[in-house]
């Protein structure tokens, strides 16, 4: 099956590049990405390009952007499962990344999905969506301070259609709608037009290389900009296990920055914007799905929170 859909796909690859012996080239040509992508980071892993081989983390990428809706993303992962390459060989996984990456239009996709097999439905572990998150409930491990006042609650209407909109999505990333709020309050005090010295942009200040990580289109629209910023602090509260210090000061300097000092870099600027989330949100910690993302080192080493 495997020799049999290679050469069926090759056919129509650009160049003839194939994805390591047995497989079929990757159509990045027609939807080009910054080397700093989430499907760039995967390809590097999988053919260790500039990095060592990991297959395996590979997949992982490859699953965090297909979860998204990314076709490319979806086709790259069901090459894995058709070639058994860092997961188990499963035609049926396969056969469902090829269908969802053929709606979109993917045209390798639709040729690979006559070598897989007709059973389809069953799609990775990792992309299958966790329970929404649409309000924190109080509990030992997230207590909620019920007393103190919504910071949110009395937005002027223009503020308001912005918040509806957070509020419409963030479940969907089971973020709660008053981080994301908070994270726009600060970056931006809900300017859909702004932009730094850095080149952040929009709402929630998206950095050309962050906008293109998370298949942002339009920085200007409300809700690509947010549907980035919710995937990007997903992202961060899976890395650092839901500890909201360390995602909002990944989200002001990056998560190498405060992976190197292991915590809240010694900026003034990253300090005072954390300590600013902090007073919107009050909230130390906040659930994470552990299966987007393997741990940051600081947190993998037992890093206690906020030390």
């Amino acid at each position: 099956m495997v020799l049999a859909l290679a050469t069926a796909l090759a056919g129509g690859a650009a160049c003839g590049q194939e994805r390591v012996a047995e497989v079929a080239p990757v159509a990045l040509a027609s939807a080009p990405q910054l080397p700093t992508s989430v499907i760039a980071e995967a390809l590097a892993y999988e053919h260790g390009e500039g990095v060592a081989k990991d297959q395996l983390k590979a997949a992982l990428l490859y699953c965090s952007a297909a979860r998204d809706g990314d076709p490319e993303a979806q086709y790259s992962l069901g090459w894995m499962y058709a070639n058994g390459r860092g997961v188990t060989r499963d035609d049926t996984v396969a056969a469902s990344l090829f269908a969802l990456a053929a709606a979109a239009g993917h045209t390798q996709a639709q040729r690979a999905l006559a070598f897989v097999g007709n059973e389809r439905g069953i799609v990775p572990e990792c992309m299958r969506p966790p329970e929404p998150v649409a309000a924190l409930a109080p509990s030992a491990e997230f207590p909620i301070k019920l007393d103190d006042p919504d910071p949110f609650a009395d937005l002027p209407p223009w503020k308001q259609k912005i918040a509806n909109v957070v509020v419409e999505l963030a479940p969907r990333y089971s973020v709660d709608p008053r981080l994301a709020l908070a994270v726009i309050a600060v970056e931006s005090n809900f300017d859909v037009n702004a932009r730094s010295e850095k080149d952040a942009r929009g709402l929630m200040q998206l950095i050309p290389e962050t906008a293109t990580r998370f298949n942002v289109r339009d920085v200007y629209n409300v809700k690509d900009n947010v549907r980035g910023g919710l995937a990007y602090l997903r992202w961060l509260l899976s890395y650092y296990r839901g500890q909201v210090q360390l995602a909002a000061a990944a989200y002001n300097a990056g998560e190498k920055s405060v992976d190197k000092y292991r915590g809240v870099p010694p900026f003034a600027e990253t300090r005072d914007y954390v300590q600013r989330i902090q007073r919107l949100f009050r909230q130390d910690l906040h659930p994470y799905d552990a299966r987007i993302v393997e741990p940051s080192p600081i947190v993998a080493a037992g890093r206690p929170p906020g030390s």
